[in-house]
């Protein structure tokens, strides 16, 4: 009997060891895929308001966005450039700070804005086909009293 259970439990430590590396090794390649989004940066003006923004037009920038960040400074946020007009949604999973999210059309017009909590799934969806979306701190566009239907100016062009 005892020669029965060797092979099993050593079949498992392989297969156990095998699991650890692959995981590793899918975890490894994440993480350099998130590693090399790189951000230029753009200050546009939400309703008149200076915003400093890192802008994603990337598909590694777009899907990084600004997950993992400790923090963003007062006046500071992302802007997703997404390159076609669609019902574009956001997600929290791996963001650690709360966030507010303002979708815009082509023409740079606020669509809706959205409150979004830190590292919850829940999606958040443009109201119309949006071509960008702002990232900022949570409360940033409520602060400046922007809303839908405000302007935002200086937007890179979105590629299509």
């Amino acid at each position: 009997m005892s020669s029965h259970r060797f092979p099993v439990r050593y079949h498992f430590d392989t297969m156990r060891k095998r699991q650890l590396l692959a995981a590793a090794f899918v975890f490894t390649f994440a993480f350099a895929a998130f590693a090399q989004a790189t951000f230029e940066k753009a200050q546009i003006k939400v309703a008149g308001h200076p915003l400093k923004v890192e802008v994603a037009a990337n598909d590694a920038a777009l899907q990084q966005g600004l997950m993992f960040r400790e923090k963003l400074g007062h006046d500071e946020g992302m802007l997703f450039v997404f390159g076609e007009p669609a019902y574009h949604s956001m997600w929290m999973k791996d963001t650690l700070i709360a966030l507010s999210v303002a979708f815009l059309d082509a023409d740079g017009r606020i669509l809706n804005i959205l409150d979004m909590e830190p590292q919850t799934l829940d999606t958040h969806t443009a109201a119309g086909p949006a071509v960008y979306a702002i990232e900022t701190n949570k409360g940033w566009f409520a602060g400046k009293k922007v809303k839908a239907g405000d302007k935002v100016t200086g937007l890179p062009r979105a590629k299509n």
